[in-house]
Order: structure tokens, then sequence, then C-alpha cells
């Protein structure tokens, strides 16, 4: 069974950090292209930052310079570093995992207010 489960989120002030955490279980972690998605109340899923299998990142232009991708594959686990927090980063922040098949978890709530 295939799980992914997320943690790390919560409440920070604007300029604030959060590092976020995925750890996967079920799935030959090193293969998949690992993902973390927001959704804001009102707002559809978006990509924050991709990690594809060999290392490559990328992210969404709103975060580029203030949000950092990384995995730990001894730990089957994908982070996000948040920095610089804004209050329109508050969403539900979703783990991906996709290779044929794409897997979700089901989010951890990042709240960005003073």
């Amino acid at each position: 069974q295939v799980q992914l489960v997320e943690s790390g989120g919560g409440l920070v002030q604007p300029g604030g950090s959060l590092r976020l955490s995925c750890t996967a279980s079920g799935i030959i972690f090193s293969i998949y292209n690992m993902g973390w998605y927001r959704q804001a109340p009102g707002k559809q899923r978006e990509l924050v930052a991709g990690i594809r299998s060999g290392g490559r990142a990328n992210y969404a232009d709103s975060v580029k310079g203030r949000f950092t991708i990384s995995t730990d594959n001894a730990k089957n686990t994908v982070y996000l570093q948040m920095n610089s927090l804004k209050p329109e980063d508050t969403a539900v922040y979703f783990c991906n995992a996709e290779s044929e098949v794409s897997y979700w978890g089901k989010g951890t709530l990042v709240t960005v207010s003073s």
C-alpha cells in the first residue's frame, strides 16, 4: 500500500520559514518524480516545486528564490524548505509522487499571518 505522509505545516509570520517533509512508503522512491503542490481556498491546486528522479528541480515563478525542494533517498523523503514566506503562500500543501501512476498525500496546512 502506497502512503505519502506530509508534516511540518503550521502558522508562521510573514518573512518566516518552514520546512515541509513528505515520507513515502510502498514505492521505489528513487525512480519517482516528486512534487509539492498547494491549494489555497477557492483556488485550483498548483505546482509549487518538482524534482525529477535524476535530481533536476523546477519551481513556480512565485516561489523561485524562496523555496527549495530536495530529496533524501535513504529516508524516502522529499522536503520543501520555504523561506521569506508571504501571506499569499497560505494553502494546503500536498506531496505528489509520479511515475507510471500518481500518488498524493493528504496535505498539510501552511498559514502565513501576523
